[in-house]
């Protein structure tokens, strides 16, 4: 046996053949440093399976396990200037921009959907934190408008899930005008009596707080979120005191009065399914399978078959 030949020659080139193993396929949860395999994340929806800490999720994943059978269709949204204050700090706004896109994949901090829930018709929006933070442009404004304009052309329920560090300062005054303008897109809903679902992500902060995240007929939160006009921090340093514990978070804004229920993200469909079918009167859902609304039923079999004339006797089988 030639030890050279079947032993070091092939240890040899598995050294220098070695594969690198590629850098994303375990994620470390924040909150206990488990190392979190990527499908098992994913399967869970970005939610640690060690201490159950609600990791950031994309829109089009969130809206992908919200929707039956992932299916959606996206709103395109009326395009925002560009760069109307002519914005730099260390970039120019449009490097910031396209830096943003390219990351994310995504045109901007929200994405806006129609779609069913349980076989039935809302429409939907959602903040992607990973762009920007999340901040609310004039497109953003203008994503709320457009998503309230579908829901009372279509008579649908709007959903919205909040995840923002607040106003984009790039745009200055014109971010600013964006809660006055979300706050009338709101009020368009409940002139037509439909109803108005925000789920409050980690983190929701500034001036989304202060306008169209905390207007909704049903506020809910995912655990252990932070939701807050100036963060804790800020705060401490303003008054000098030290806060109480969990300060801001979803679970002390709901045992103050401030929210509606904490729901895990895993349970997050059935609750929206349920208090979507309850606000818009419709029967309660049934598990494992839901008719459809009488509106959107498939035509019967038998209705496809021209009836037979009147003086012709059905052929017999």
């Amino acid at each position: 046996m030639n030890w050279i030949a079947n032993y070091v020659r092939p240890r040899i080139n598995s050294i220098f053949s070695r594969r690198e193993v590629p850098e994303n396929l375990w994620t470390k949860c924040d909150e206990c440093g488990t190392m979190l395999f990527h499908r098992e994340l994913s399967d869970n929806l970005n939610v640690c399976t060690n201490c159950g800490h609600h990791m950031a999720i994309t829109p089009r994943d969130r809206f992908t396990a919200l929707f039956d059978a992932g299916n959606f269709a996206e709103v395109a949204v009326p395009e925002a200037i560009a760069d109307p204050l002519q914005f730099r700090d260390q970039k120019k706004y449009p490097d910031r921009m396209r830096a943003a896109q390219k990351s994310t994949g995504e045109k901007e901090a929200m994405l806006v959907a129609l779609g069913e829930i349980g076989q039935t018709p809302i429409v939907a929006a959602a903040q992607d934190f990973s762009f920007m933070g999340g901040s609310m442009g004039m497109y953003v404004g203008n994503a709320i408008v457009k998503a309230a304009q579908e829901a009372v052309r279509l008579k649908r329920p709007l959903i919205l899930f909040s995840a923002a560090g607040g106003a984009r300062m790039q745009e200055g005054i014109l971010s600013l005008m964006q809660m006055p303008r979300s706050t009338v897109a709101i009020q368009m809903l409940r002139e037509a009596n439909l109803p108005y679902i925000v789920v409050l992500t980690h983190p929701t902060t500034g001036g989304v707080t202060a306008s169209y995240a905390m207007l909704g007929d049903v506020q809910i939160a995912e655990p252990n979120a932070l939701i807050c006009f100036a963060g804790p921090r800020v705060i401490e340093q303003t008054i000098r005191e030290k806060l109480p514990e969990g300060f801001q978070r979803a679970e002390y804004l709901l045992e103050h009065g401030m929210l509606d229920r904490v729901t895990d993200r895993n349970k997050m469909r059935d609750e929206l399914i349920s208090i979507t079918r309850m606000l818009m009167q419709l029967p309660p859902p049934v598990k494992g399978h839901l008719a459809p609304p009488d509106d959107m039923a498939p035509p019967l079999v038998d209705d496809l078959v021209p009836p037979a004339p009147a003086d012709e006797k059905p052929a017999k089988k």
